[in-house]
Order: C-alpha cells, then structure tokens, then sequence
C-alpha cells in the first residue's frame, strides 16, 4: 500500500491481500469523486439556518400575528415566521428525504446505482428552481421537500456506490469523504449566509439557495465518466461489465491477475447468496440470528438513528437564531466558527477510520460528546446570560462537533455500507438512510418547540438532552457495533456471522470466498465424494458455474 494512503492495517490470512490490486492515485480518486455527493445534503441543510435569521426573509416570509408578536426581539419591523412555520420549513427537506432514499433502494437494483444518483441530481435541481422562485412559505416548502426527495435518493445510494467500488484497504477513508463534503457544504453555507446577510432584497435569500444547482451539476454530469459499481454488473450476471469496471477502478487491465482474482472472489460470493431473495421483506427474516437480515437492517437504522440524536444537526439547522435566542452576538460569524471546526476536523478520520477502526472511534466519540454537552448545560444553568456561560457555549460547542465530526459524523455512513449482504445491500443502506433522515425531521421539528422564547425556552438546558442521548451511543456502540475496518464487503458478511461486536476486532480472515466454496482453503474440510450432502453438490455445481462465468471474463 502506498503511503500517501489512509490504510487498514488489519491482519490477513495467507492469501487473502492478493484479492485485491494496490491502490493507485487514479483508482483512489476515481472513488472519491463520489463522496462529492455529500456537499448536496451539507448545504442544503446548512443554508437554511442563516436565511432564518435575515432580516429581509423575516420581512418577507412572516407576518404580524399573536403567534409572533412585534415584541419578539427577534423580529424584523414586527415581522416574523411562526414557530410551526420555522419547524415546516426546516425539517420539510428531511421528510422528502426519508421517501427518496426509501424509493432509490428499489431503484438502484433496477437501473443501477450510478443512474440512480444521477436521477437524484435532476429532482434536487427541481426542487432548487422552485425555491428560489418562492416569495411565500407555502412554495419553499414544497421546493424543499422537491430537494429533500432528490437528497435522499443521493444520500442512501452514494453510499452504497463508494461502498462498492471502493478497495477494502481504503474504503473507510473513501466513505469518510463522503462526510467531509457535507461539513463542507455546510461551510459554504454559512459563508454565503454571511455575504448575504445584509442585503434587504430577494438575493440575500435566492443567492444562497440558487447556488446548490451548482453543485447538482457538477456531480450529475461527473458520475456520467465514472464505470457503475461492478457488484451491480454482477447481481445481473453480466461479468464482462463487471470487468470493466473493475479494470477502470484499479487501474489494471481487464486481463491482470488482480482483477480475475477480485473478480472470482466477487462471483464466488454472489453464487453462494444468490439463493437469498431480495425484497424488501427480506430485509427483516432472520431474527437475530447473527446471519439474519433483520439484525443488519436494526443495526443500520439504529446507528443512524443515533447519529442524529447525539444533536449536531441542532447547531447546523438552528445555531445562528439559537445563538441570538441566548443573546450572543455575532451569530453569523460563530456559526462559520462552527462549521470551519466541522470542515477541519473530519479529515482526521481519513487516518484513524482505518488505523483505530469504526469501532473504536463511534465508542469514544460518544464519550467526548456527551462529556462537552453536560459541561455546556451545566454551566449555562448556573450562569445563565453570563459573559461566562457565553464563552463556555462556543468553545465547547467546538469541541462537540470535533468530536462529532472526527467520529460519529463519517463512521456511522462507512459501518452502514459494510454490513449488509449482497442481495438487500441497496435495501439495507436505504433502509438506513431513511432512519437518519426520520430523525432528522423528528429533530428539526421538534427542537424549535423545545428552545423558542414562546415555546420551551431550554436554552442552554436543551443540552442536558443531547448529553443524555450521547450517553446512550456510547452503550449502543460497544454492545452492538462490530468492527469492519480491512475488510472487503464479503468477509463482512462471514465476520458477521462467526463472532460478536465485542470480539470482531479480533476476527482474521483465513480463506477466499472462492475456497470456502470448493471446500478448500484454512480452516476448511475438503469435501469427500462419499459423503456429500445435497447443499455441498449445489454449491460444487455453483463453483462450476462460477469458474465457466470468471472465464467469460477472462476472454474479455
């Protein structure tokens, strides 16, 4: 492995490293351009805060009412959106996200994953022209929740692609780009939120949302030069494309020994789940049996669920008003605070994703965060309106989302691209994904209500909450998040199957896919003619199988 390369130093059974050809910078930014994807769901999430706290917005999208009396100290001339409208407005984009990204499970097995998300790119860019043409709430919402849907078919099969086309060594690494393109989406918003705070006409709001087209295109129009995800050419059986794809990802050619190898092990797996269905019921048989389909889809929802719910997405969708609620000045400019510490902090997790392992960074992650939230709320009740308490709130909130966007932020979207078996991999991310965004609505919702000065008026108490949900992940993730680092999707599946999260760490890799299914290798007992079993000549007349298909190829 080069060293310019983030990766997993994760022993492996003889064998096993030459499934795979060395990484070349080619193949490693071929794979990354996707994770481009996660500016969409980044600034079209950050923006939002900022055109809350406009002026010109308040002026133009509120109105006098009891709900939002002249007195709120918050308002522009009197005006002002309401609580509910503020709520809607926000967590709209997420609702449209949790039926896109259910939807695009079922789309990408049937048109692929690479069209999906071009696809994606095309209804967010709708939805985009229908926000900036709005002058009402009535028409932002619905352009918002156009976005959301087009977000959410790129959200849940981005992953999926990176996850696959991705070598094992460096896929941590890859996935995490995905995250790091979202704190940089949110930066950018923040810095455009600010350059049109002031202006007090349309474009103070239209220049910031119009900018997202942008960013639609770029991705759209670069994953047309981009080979689809060879697993998916291999679900069709249409091993000569898979190939190809492979020889474009690895910079090998299609003949070298690397890519018949990784191209065998691919087939082998497949041939060995291909009685598996792939439906979306098939998402929960199983039970908890440590192979069962139900336990992956729990495991994925949930981890998600609790990426949301350690309460970052708080400060990025309310942190501006939030920081004026609490009487702060500047607000703009700590929220660029914030989200530049989000941006520099998430490529440490390009290293220690695949030298430390998910594992390791979600558990202690979790630790960091809920420590800096109860020292936040602690000290804001005490003081409250404190120049004190004012400064504990930034530096901390700093050191949150460190925590945050070094952990939590791309370890949860790298172990949900990991975990799933072949035939409901798509189904399984979607799944996921679709939790991730249910929350986010649930939060963005529900959060307005809790910290409003007509409504809950928390304040810094809001942190207590967080604190308490941060306390539960770090539970959640040692009971029931395995290690995966240095591992191909494959031996996932198998780890996933012969040990517990506690003890994965531990797990070695002692055969290919390829052996495992003729019987020989580490570890396995050749077959004797004498006594085989009705499954042990299936899976000897599948091997036949397997070997006419790689040499399909190999004439390629």
């Amino acid at each position: 492995m080069p060293n310019w390369a983030p990766s997993s130093n994760r022993p492996q059974g003889e064998g096993i490293a030459r499934i795979e050809a060395p990484v070349t910078v080619r193949g490693y930014l071929l794979c990354i351009f996707a994770a481009f994807g996660g500016i969409l769901f980044g600034y079209d999430s950050g923006y939002i805060s900022g055109v809350l706290a406009m002026n010109y917005f308040k002026q133009e999208f509120g109105g006098m009412n009891s709900a939002c009396p002249s007195t709120d100290p918050t308002a522009y001339n009197g005006r002002l959106y309401s609580t509910a409208e503020k709520s809607l407005i926000v967590s709209i984009l997420s609702a449209g996200t949790f039926f896109g990204a259910l939807f695009a499970g079922s789309l990408a097995d049937w048109i692929g994953r690479r069209t999906t998300i071009i696809a994606g790119c095309a209804v967010f860019m709708a939805g985009v022209v229908m926000q900036v043409a709005s002058t009402a709430v009535a028409l932002l919402v619905a352009g918002r929740l156009i976005a959301g849907i087009g977000v959410g078919f790129v959200s849940a099969v981005i992953i999926l692609y990176m996850s696959e086309v991705a070598p094992k060594a460096v896929r941590g690494a890859i996935v995490s780009g995905y995250q790091f393109f979202i704190t940089i989406g949110l930066l950018l918003a923040a810095v455009v939120d600010h350059t049109t705070k002031d202006r007090m006409d349309s474009g103070s709001y239209r220049i910031p949302i119009a900018i997202q087209f942008a960013w639609a295109l770029i991705l759209g129009t670069g994953l047309f030069f981009l080979p689809e995800s060879p697993r998916y050419h291999i679900k069709n059986g249409d091993y000569s494309k898979a190939a190809r794809s492979l020889s474009t990802l690895r910079g090998q050619d299609v003949n070298s020994q690397y890519i018949r190898d990784e191209l065998a092990e691919l087939v082998a797996n497949h041939e060995l789940e291909s009685k598996m269905q792939g439906g979306w019921l098939d998402c929960f048989r199983g039970g908890w049996r440590p192979s069962g389909n139900l336990r992956r889809v729990v495991l994925g929802m949930a981890l998600q669920m609790m990426q949301q719910w350690t309460g970052v997405n708080f400060i990025f969708y309310y942190g501006t008003t939030f920081f004026q609620t609490v009487g702060l000045k500047n607000a703009f400019l700590i929220s660029m605070i914030t989200t530049a510490v989000n941006v520099g902090s998430t490529p440490i997790s390009f290293w220690t994703i695949e030298k430390l392992g998910r594992r390791t960074l979600l558990i202690y992650g979790a630790i960091g965060m809920l420590t800096c939230e109860f020292i936040i709320a602690a000290v804001g009740t005490v003081a409250e309106g404190s120049a004190t308490a004012g400064y504990i709130l930034i530096i901390f909130t700093c050191f949150y989302i460190f925590f945050f966007a070094s952990t939590w932020g791309p370890a949860a979207w790298v172990v949900i691209g990991e975990i799933f078996p072949l035939p409901i991999r798509a189904k399984g991310v979607a799944l996921s994904t679709a939790s991730n965004w249910l929350w986010n609505f649930v939060i963005g919702y529900v959060t307005p209500y809790m910290v409003d000065r007509d409504q809950g008026d928390m304040r810094s108490k809001v942190f207590f909450v967080w604190g308490s949900t941060c306390t539960l992940c770090v539970i959640f993730a040692y009971l029931l998040v395995p290690e995966t680092k240095g591992l191909s999707l494959e031996q996932v599946d198998r780890m996933l199957e012969e040990t517990v999260p506690r003890k994965s760490k531990s797990w070695v890799p002692r055969v290919t896919e390829t052996e495992r299914m003729r019987g020989v290798g580490a570890g396995a007992k050749p077959m004797e003619t004498g006594d085989t079993t009705s499954l042990e000549r299936e899976k000897r007349e599948e091997s036949g199988v397997m070997g006419e298909n790689v040499e399909r190829v190999d004439r390629v």
